[in-house]
């Protein structure tokens, strides 16, 4: 039995030391792999041939961050108003339809309005008083010159001329509300006719008419209804959403170019607003980017690809981006220089692309030299070995 148990015991040793002697064996080849793989690779270039190759150093660059992210063009809010009128009454006659481009101060519409009539007839009213408290004024200073009156009448002829002219001040400011002018009432005044009823509502801005919110005949009401939106169109806002990862990056003042599929031209903007609060449905926040519109190109609603340019920046590796080849794997490789004359293949992990750089994230180290342009001509080169 003892001498069963230590034949058994041998085995075991025997197979163990087979075991751990195979294992060395065979990692010791694959931990060369590489460097015997890369030592075959290797191939010469005849120097004749070597001037129609471009070789350049892997350079580690900085690069600011870039974002990308979806927008909605909506109109500038800083640049845009509503038309509301100051009277109520039936709209007798529209100047301006959508579309419209309007100066500041512009007639839109006109308003057949009785409140002008009143407030005309209130100025006048007070404009008399003022008159009669004058004269009254004039005659009471007389009278106390001759001894016919009191101090005290004076000072009531006084204080009524006061009054007066405090009543005509406040019937010419609600005038001057209506877009009527002190000159328009000294003319009809002298004229001996009727200021005109008909009040004019104005642009308040410059811009184009980007809605028209009334019809002929409608009756509007003062400081209630809206009449025209206007809006300066040259520039317009366009609404990004940023996700959290992206947050850290962006700054206000970021430059952002912009481009839509339907048109060939790139947009350029600058970040004007983070927003403070997470879109739940999205998980994004919102950013505004003030866009310059040239033509007014640009119409509300419309969607944009945004590229925001962030001022902040990583440090990487980049070559480029036509040193970058693919094997019949589709895997992305470059051609080393190992030695002068002499090329190896070696693949490489890519990262960003930004311009006509791409990042190599790993595969290649700084102040390499590989082949910038050429390497399709090395490719069929070694091909053909």
């Amino acid at each position: 039995m003892k001498n069963r148990i230590c034949v058994i015991l041998a085995l075991l040793t025997a197979l163990t030391t087979y075991s751990c002697r195979t294992s060395k064996q065979t990692s010791a080849p694959a931990a060369d792999l590489s460097a015997q793989a890369q030592e075959a690779a290797l191939f010469q270039v005849p120097a004749n041939q070597i001037d129609q190759l471009k070789i350049v150093d892997v350079r580690k660059v900085v690069w600011s961050t870039t974002v990308h992210t979806t927008g909605t063009v909506d109109w500038d809010a800083d640049h845009t108003t509503q038309a509301i009128t100051q009277v109520n009454g039936p709209i007798s006659r529209l100047l301006v339809d959508t579309g419209t481009p309007v100066a500041a101060d512009q007639a839109l519409l006109y308003v057949s309005s009785p409140d002008v009539a009143n407030a005309v007839s209130a100025y006048r009213k007070a404009q008399n008083h003022l008159d009669y408290a004058n004269r009254t004024l004039d005659r009471s200073k007389d009278l106390l010159d001759h001894k016919v009156i009191a101090v005290k009448d004076l000072e009531a002829a006084e204080q009524d001329f006061n009054d007066a002219g405090a009543d005509v001040e406040n019937t010419l400011q609600a005038l001057k509300i209506f877009g009527v002018t002190q000159q328009e009432l000294a003319d009809a005044q002298r004229q001996g006719v009727a200021i005109n009823p008909q009040l004019a509502v104005r642009s308040p801005i410059a811009g184009v008419v980007v809605q028209k919110l009334v019809s002929p005949g409608l009756v509007i009401q003062a400081g209630m209804t809206p009449c025209f939106t206007i809006s300066e169109v040259s520039t317009v806002w366009v609404q990004g959403h940023i996700y959290d990862r992206d947050l850290d990056s962006i700054r206000v003042g970021d430059a952002v170019e912009e481009t839509n599929s339907s048109f060939k031209q790139t947009f350029h903007g600058v970040v004007s607003y983070i927003g403070a609060l997470l879109d739940p449905a999205t998980r994004t926040t919102p950013v505004r980017i003030v866009t310059q519109n040239p033509q007014g190109m640009l119409k509300k609603d419309m969607f944009v690809d945004a590229v925001i340019h962030t001022k902040s920046g990583r440090s990487l590796l980049s070559v480029p981006t036509s040193a970058i080849l693919r094997n019949d794997e589709n895997l992305p490789f470059v051609y080393v220089q190992a030695a002068p004359g002499q090329f190896a293949q070696r693949l490489v992990n890519l990262g960003a692309q930004q311009g006509d750089e791409t990042e190599i994230v790993s595969g290649s180290k700084e102040g390499e030299k590989i082949v910038a342009e050429g390497s399709v001509f090395l490719q069929f080169a070694n091909s053909t070995r």
